[in-house]
C-alpha cells in the first residue's frame, strides 16, 4: 500500500478542493481517501491530464523549420522529419507528456517510422509507454486517398517544377494498402500488444482521407470488435469546402449513415462543425477533441467549444504534438483552453468543472474507454498528479485564494512535482521515473541530425511545393473533385 497526503485535494468535476487529504493506493487502484495530518506537507493533487489526441511525433516544429505554416501547407514538412528507431522516439514523446501533466496519452499514429515491419513497430512503441508507465491509445493510421490535396491533384503536380515533381510523387504517391489489408492490421496489431495500459484503436486519418469503402469496413469492424476508432474532422475550412462538396447530405449524417457516430468514437478539431451537427454528435455520444494550440499555431482557427457544450457534446482535450511553447505542457493547454472558449464579458460559456472534466474523465474515456478515471475516489484508477503547492503559492497575499484559481492562473508543468499511473510513479520529484530523458533527448536529436542528409531532395521542393499548394487552396482547386 502507498500513502501519498496531499496539502490540497482536487478529486474531479464538482467537487472542492480540500485541505490536508491522505490518500492511500493499493493494487493500481485509490483504496481510501481520509483527512490528514494537518503538519504532513504535500502539493496539490488532482487527477492527471488526459491527452486524447496527439501523435507520439518526435520532433517539433522549429526543429525543421516549418513554424507559421498553414496545415494543409505544413503536413508535408512531416517528410522532413528522418526516421529513426521507434523506441527511442516514443520514449521521448510519452516521457515528455508525462513530464508535462499528462497521465493518459492518445497516439494518433500518422507518422510511421518504416524501419521494420509495422507490427514491430507498434510493439516497440507499446513498450515504451509500458516502460514510462502511461495510459496509451494507439489509435492505427488508416488512409487510401488524397495524398496531398483534397480531390485531384493533377493540377497542384503540373504546376511544379519537373524535377521538383518527380519528388514530390516519389515521396508522397505511394500505393497504399487495400482497405481489407489496413483493417486486418489493426487486429493482428491489437492481438499483440493490447492490454497492460495499452489500447487499440482505429485510427483513421479523416474522411478526406479515407474512401467510403475503408471508412464502412472500419465502421463494421469497430462494431464486431468493439473497439473503438479515433480521426479528424473539419479541422480547416478547405476541409469543410471539400466535405460539403463531396457529401451534399452533411459530412456528419454521413457518418452517422455509415456507423462512425456513436460512443466508441472521438473525432479531433471539429472547429468547423455546424450547430445541428453538434447535436447529432452530442445525441449519438461520440466525443469531440479541441486543440486549442494546434488550431492557433496552424492557422486553423478557434473551435466553438462553448456552442459544443451548450449542444451537450462530451469535450476532451489534446495538445496535437504542437504545444504552445513546444514544451508539451499539458497544464498550459487547459489554462489556454479555458482562457480561449470560457467567456465573453460576464456571458460564461464554459464552467470550470466543464473543464476539469474535459481534461480528465472524458478524455481518458476517449483514450481508454473506460468511464472511472479522471476522479481520485476510493474504487478508482490509482491516478495522480501532485503540484509543488509550495511554487504555486509563493506570491499568495490571501491565504484563501482557491487552489483551482491559483492552478488556472499560473500552473505550469515546472509545477510538476510527482506523478502516479495505476499506482506506479512515473515522475518522482520531478524527474521522470524510468530513465534520464535527456539522455533519450540528446540521442534522438543526434540520430535525427545523423539523418538530416536523407531529406535532401523533398527540402529542396519544399518551396515550390508549399507555394503551389497555398495557391491550389486560395483559388479553391480543392473542391475540384
Amino acid at each position: 500500500m502507498t500513502t501519498i497526503d496531499a496539502r490540497w485535494l482536487l478529486p474531479g468535476p464538482e467537487a472542492r478542493a480540500s485541505a490536508h487529504q491522505r490518500i492511500t493506493l493499493t493494487g493500481g487502484q485509490v483504496g481510501s481517501v481520509s483527512s490528514g495530518p494537518s503538519g504532513a506537507g504535500g502539493g496539490l493533487v488532482l487527477p492527471p491530464i488526459a491527452n486524447a489526441h496527439d501523435h507520439a511525433r518526435l520532433a517539433r516544429l522549429s526543429q525543421v523549420d516549418s513554424y507559421d505554416v498553414p496545415l494543409e501547407a505544413w503536413l508535408p514538412y512531416l517528410a522532413l522529419i528522418p526516421s529513426v528507431d521507434p523506441y527511442l522516439a516514443s520514449t521521448v514523446a510519452f516521457g515528455r507528456s508525462a513530464m508535462g501533466g499528462a497521465g493518459a496519452v492518445m497516439a494518433h499514429y500518422t507518422r510511421v517510422q518504416g524501419l521494420t515491419d509495422f507490427p514491430t513497430e507498434a510493439r516497440e512503441v507499446a513498450r515504451a509507454a509500458r516502460d514510462v508507465g502511461l495510459h496509451l491509445g494507439f489509435a492505427i493510421h488508416c488512409r487510401d486517398r488524397n495524398p496531398l490535396v483534397y480531390g485531384g491533384q493533377a493540377q497542384l503536380l503540373e504546376a511544379l517544377g519537373a524535377e521538383h515533381a518527380e519528388t514530390v510523387k516519389r515521396r508522397f504517391l505511394k500505393p497504399y494498402l487495400p482497405a481489407a489489408e489496413q483493417v486486418a492490421m489493426v487486429e493482428a496489431v491489437a492481438a499483440e500488444i493490447e492490454g497492460d495500459g495499452v489500447t487499440v484503436q482505429y485510427g483513421p486519418a479523416g474522411v478526406q482521407w479515407c474512401s467510403d469503402a475503408l471508412l464502412e469496413m472500419i465502421a463494421a469492424n469497430s462494431a464486431k470488435h468493439g473497439r473503438r476508432v479515433h480521426m479528424h474532422l473539419l479541422e480547416t475550412r478547405y476541409q469543410r469546402d471539400w466535405a460539403d462538396q463531396t457529401y451534399p447530405e452533411g459530412i456528419v449524417t454521413h457518418l452517422d449513415r455509415i456507423g462512425l457516430l456513436n460512443d466508441r468514437v472521438s473525432f479531433a478539431h471539429c472547429i468547423y462543425l455546424r450547430p445541428d451537427e453538434m447535436e447529432l454528435i452530442a445525441e449519438r455520444g461520440a466525443t469531440i477533441v479541441t486543440n486549442p494550440s494546434s488550431n492557433l499555431i496552424v492557422s486553423s482557427g478557434v473551435a466553438p467549444v462553448g456552442e459544443m457544450l451548450r449542444r451537450g457534446c462530451r469535450v476532451a482535450m489534446g495538445l496535437d504534438g504542437l504545444a504552445f511553447d513546444e514544451d508539451e505542457d499539458a497544464l498550459r493547454e487547459m489554462r489556454l483552453g479555458y482562457a480561449l472558449h470560457k467567456a465573453r464579458g460576464f456571458e460564461r460559456f464554459m464552467s470550470r468543472d466543464q473543464l476539469i472534466r474535459m481534461v480528465g474523465a472524458n478524455g481518458f474515456f476517449a483514450i481508454t474507454g473506460r468511464k472511472d478515471g479522471g476522479v481520485i475516489a476510493p474504487g478508482g484508477p490509482a491516478d495522480l498528479l501532485e503540484l509543488d503547492w509550495d511554487a504555486l503559492a509563493a506570491e499568495l497575499i490571501d491565504p484563501d485564494t482557491a487552489p483551482l484559481s491559483l492552478l488556472l492562473a499560473k500552473g505550469t508543468k515546472a509545477h510538476v512535482r510527482n506523478l502516479t499511473v495505476a499506482g506506479r510513479q512515473v515522475v518522482a520529484d520531478g524527474r521522470l521515473a524510468a530513465f534520464d530523458l535527456a539522455e533519450n533527448e540528446s540521442q534522438l536529436l543526434e540520430a535525427m541530425r545523423r539523418a538530416w542528409p536523407q531529406t535532401h531532395d523533398i527540402r529542396r521542393a519544399m518551396p515550390d511545393l508549399v507555394a503551389n499548394l497555398a495557391r491550389h487552396h486560395v483559388e479553391g482547386l480543392h473542391c475540384c473533385c
